[in-house]
């Protein structure tokens, strides 16, 4: 069984960085693409972010391109979101997923963790 651990949320003020990561096991790590998505209090989860399984394609949602940056080491079965210029907009719970459907990429995967906490302070 697939399991993902999130890590690396805190509390950062507007305009720093910060970086989380996701730890896999149970399964291929190499078989997998990987996504963040994220879910603010109130509001609906969203996309941030994704990666194919060799690395080679990533996706951003429109509101971090350019400030974040998805990566994986697959000899380490991690995956990363370096997060730069944050807001307070940004200030969620992140989570990382695993599938294999890239065409899912934004909305629907199969595993997902439990999720770390990202505060934005103004």
């Amino acid at each position: 069984q697939v399991q993902l651990v999130e890590s690396g949320g805190g509390l950062v003020q507007a305009g720093g960085s910060l970086s989380v990561s996701c730890a896999f096991s149970g399964g291929s790590f190499r078989s997998y693409n990987m996504g963040w998505l994220r879910q603010a209090p109130g509001k609906e989860r969203e996309f941030v972010a994704a990666i194919t399984w060799g690395g080679g394609t990533t996706d951003y949602a429109d509101s971090v391109k350019g400030r974040f940056t998805i990566s994986r080491n697959n000899a380490k079965n991690t995956i990363f979101l370096q997060m730069n210029s944050l807001k307070p907009e940004d200030t969620a719970v992140y989570y990382c997923a695993a599938g294999t459907n890239w065409a899912l990429r934004r909305s629907n995967y199969p595993f997902w963790g439990q999720g770390t906490q990202v505060t934005v302070s103004s």
